[in-house]
């Protein structure tokens, strides 16, 4: 059986092979303001090529964002998903992770300033691979 920790993903060759698996992405924490990272990383992805699917915590009435369609639990969003892109602050990340299992993506990608260890070890234990405190845009930006 293979070791959790191995799914701690904090490597380039990692990070490249997550990346290119990756073709659709649900953004947990979305935002709607364009000067916010949690609105132009997604943005960025979404002009690469990826597909988004926006999943706001904030937004109530917000039934699309980057013109896709919004969804309130990750594991509520229809088909597969390659990645959960999480815009959370690191202390609020633990109140997702069931959610997030019970989507069973390929990854979750904590961006740049997000860690937490906790959440990251449930994931990779669930079988999830985990990349934390990068920036999405930059590693797509860096893709070899």
């Amino acid at each position: 059986m293979t070791d959790w920790r191995s799914h701690l993903i904090d490597d380039d060759d990692g990070i490249q092979r997550i990346l290119r698996g990756t073709r659709r992405i649900a953004v947990l924490g979305i935002k709607v303001e364009p000067g916010q990272p949690a609105h132009y990383v997604p943005e960025y992805c979404q002009r690469a090529g990826l597909e988004i699917v926006p999943v706001p915590v904030y937004y109530p009435d917000a039934t699309e964002i980057l013109g896709e369609r919004v969804y309130r639990r990750v594991a509520d969003v229809p088909g597969d998903v390659d990645m959960v892109n999480v815009f959370r602050r690191p202390r609020d990340v633990g109140a997702h992770v069931d959610d997030i299992i019970a989507k069973r993506p390929k990854s979750v990608w904590l961006q740049l300033g997000i860690r937490n260890d906790a959440a990251a070890e449930q994931l990779a234990r669930a079988g999830i691979d985990v990349v934390q405190d990068h920036c999405l845009m930059v590693e797509l930006q860096h893709m070899r």
